[in-house]
């Protein structure tokens, strides 16, 4: 029996903060400017992880179906990164477009 041997992304990708700007992955400095969150309803409950739970949702200033990811409690650094990974990553194959915070 023999396995080939993969190289895992992690190790491909390890050093691509290297060759991007300081905005790009620092996301201690983040402004994080806060929406009205009332202007969203939940609709029901589509999924979890292990920091948030993800609700369809409905903005009811527009009327415009979207997706609610509601983080559980833990430390803002923690929240300041996610936010910057969506802004990221927003544009790319299967990733949701931020539309507020």
């Amino acid at each position: 029996w023999f396995m080939p041997r993969v190289q895992s992304k992690a190790r491909v990708f390890a050093d691509v903060n290297v060759t991007r700007p300081k905005e790009y992955w620092d996301y201690e400095s983040i402004a994080v400017q806060w929406g009205d969150q009332e202007d969203y309803e939940v609709i029901r409950k589509v999924g979890r992880g292990k920091y948030s739970e993800v609700f369809e949702g409905i903005n009811v200033v527009n009327d415009q179906r979207c997706v609610i990811k509601i983080l559980k409690p833990v430390k803002k650094k923690k929240i300041r990164r996610e936010i910057k990974i969506l802004q990221n990553l927003c544009g790319g194959p299967n990733i949701i477009k931020l539309l507020d915070i």
